[in-house]
């Protein structure tokens, strides 16, 4: 299936986090999305990489995207290397996407960073006619080149190069984000797990503010901030209206 955008997370509930209201915003439009997670998160100190598989297909259903992939890589121990981009390589030529989203450069977890190099790179490289790559099938696959690759911002505030607009879409991407039982807070969880960074009260209540932040630059309810990995170009200023 051909995407329009694909959304790349190092982590199950990255992208949920980061551009979750821009997924939702663009498949409302008419756009295919879909979502490609590099690891399972099994170093995350709370559930197991096989229950965020199962917590990452409930958000996928809930943002309703037409795709999600896990390359399983190792979190935490995964490089910017050639094994790593290829396997990002063969997903880009599968999927076709004009858009990849994905992860913060600069974060608070070093794997965002490394991450979010990786999948820049790659981006570039499937676009190079001599780099051969194969199918699930074993069949050729044809090079393929995204037109603009955009880094969402996470926990670490960035100042964003552009915003989107998610207005009416905030309650259904903190929806999708609360299918990660296993990470965040939830006072009616029948289980004990450490407490960790994202799992108190207040990280979800960041995540709220930092859209009515981002909205209120726009002057918009709601709105997702995003870096640009090229500047930014158009024929008419009225574009950017």
């Amino acid at each position: 299936m051909k995407l329009n955008l694909l959304a790349v997370g190092v982590h199950p509930d990255d992208v949920e986090l980061g551009c979750g209201g821009t997924i939702l915003s663009h498949i409302k439009q008419g756009y295919t999305v879909g979502i490609l997670d590099l690891t399972k998160g099994e170093l995350g100190s709370r559930g197991s990489g096989e229950i965020r598989l199962q917590e990452a297909d409930a958000a996928g259903i809930i943002l309703g995207v037409h795709a999600r992939e896990n390359l399983g890589l190792a979190d935490g121990f995964f490089q910017n290397n050639q094994d790593s981009q290829l396997a990002v390589i063969r997903a880009i030529r599968k999927y076709q996407p004009d858009i990849v989203l994905c992860n913060a450069p600069n974060d608070r977890h070093p794997d965002h960073g490394r991450s979010s190099k990786l999948v820049a790179d790659a981006a570039f490289l499937s676009g190079l006619i001599r780099i051969e790559t194969n199918d699930e099938n074993g069949q050729p696959q044809k090079h393929w080149r995204p037109k603009v690759l955009y880094h969402y911002i996470q926990a670490l505030y960035l100042k964003p190069d552009l915003v989107v607009d998610i207005s009416g879409h905030l309650d259904k991407k903190m929806e999708s984000v609360l299918a990660y039982k296993s990470q965040f807070f939830n006072p009616q969880a029948d289980f004990k797990e450490p407490d960790t960074f994202i799992s108190s009260p207040q990280f979800l209540e960041m995540v709220r503010a930092r859209a009515i932040e981002f909205g209120t630059i726009i002057n918009s309810q709601y709105a997702e901030g995003f870096i640009a990995n090229r500047y930014v170009g158009v024929k008419n200023l009225f574009d950017l209206m």
